[in-house]
């Protein structure tokens, strides 16, 4: 009998080396709002491994503008949480018109819990070209509070 051992696609994807976009030199960011100790650089850049979170509780918004439109065949988002037990919210879209109008990608929700799940990762397959605009929407806390929204990486393949 022949057989042959093949690896499991979820972690094939996860540690396949990707060829990730420079976002330092590629796009400017929009932000709501940052903790001065955790800047969104540290979530979009390869050295920095700190991730990003806001100032203050609620909805945040986060927006890279592309100068050059962008072509876009992978999503990796990570968040990461190991105090609050919370429920977070998190919509993915993009735009060809420079933010005139959207197309979503993505709207999903993960519960978080110190006890057990306290990653989250997620990597989208699209098939974009010329995309001006990518927009992360996240709510941290679907239930309202004063839970602070956190990203420990964005990547771009």
């Amino acid at each position: 009998m022949r057989k042959r051992i093949i690896p499991d696609r979820l972690q094939d994807s996860h540690s396949h080396n990707h060829d990730w976009l420079n976002l330092n030199e590629i796009a400017e960011v929009e932000i709501t709002s940052e903790d001065s100790e955790h800047p969104i650089e540290s979530a979009l850049l390869f050295k920095e491994t700190s991730g990003w979170r806001a100032s203050h509780p609620g909805k945040q918004t986060i927006r890279l503008l592309f100068t050059e439109p962008q072509s876009i065949r992978l999503v990796r988002l990570k968040f990461t949480e190991h105090q609050t037990q919370r429920t977070q919210q998190y919509q993915l879209r993009y735009s060809l018109d420079g933010g005139r109008s959207f197309q979503e990608i993505a709207r999903q929700q993960w519960n978080f819990s110190p006890q057990g799940s306290t990653s989250e990762t997620e990597e989208h397959q699209v098939d974009l070209t010329a995309v001006t605009l990518l927009e992360l929407v996240i709510i941290p806390e679907i239930s309202g509070g004063d839970a602070i929204a956190s990203l420990s990486q964005l990547r771009l393949a």
